[in-house]
């Protein structure tokens, strides 16, 4: 088996130990601009989980809001922030215990689906994971990002 051989980037984005196979999802929901340089890798050896991804973005530091939206697809990853090649922040995300305006609803009867109403979400387990709608109740049965 032959080693994996990254680029370090200058300044951006590491989101390392994502779990296995989440890579794309935690990509998409992170709205990156085109034009941006990115590098993804797709269950490669982890020693800690076995397989994991990796996503580095280029010249893009991740906001809290960010965060919080990975740690609900995969709450183990670490975010480092690269600034001039050095590693300047270490981020450990952590689930909220509330969410406001992240999630929709997946009850098409929910007050959120018909109205002008932002989504608000209890995490009512962790581990796990178990979001019930503030409005309407219901518990999701999956995730679905606004």
């Amino acid at each position: 088996m032959s080693e994996l051989k990254v680029k370090k980037i200058r300044n951006g984005t590491v989101i390392d130990h994502i779990d296995a196979g989440k890579a794309l999802m935690v990509y998409k929901i992170l709205n990156i601009p085109n034009e941006t340089s990115v590098m993804i890798a797709i269950n490669v050896p982890s020693k800690k989980k076995g397989k994991k991804d990796i996503l580095k973005i280029e010249g893009i530091e991740l906001k809290k809001k960010d965060v919080d939206k990975i740690s609900l697809i995969s709450p183990d990853v670490t975010i480092n922030i690269i600034r001039n090649g050095n590693v300047v922040k270490k981020l450990k995300p952590q689930i909220p215990d509330n969410i406001e305006g992240t999630l929709k609803c997946t009850n098409p009867n929910c007050i959120t689906n018909k109205e002008n109403i932002k989504g608000k979400f209890i995490i009512e387990n962790k581990n796990p994971l178990k979001i019930r709608c503030y409005y309407c109740e219901k518990v999701l049965n999956k995730i679905v990002f606004e």
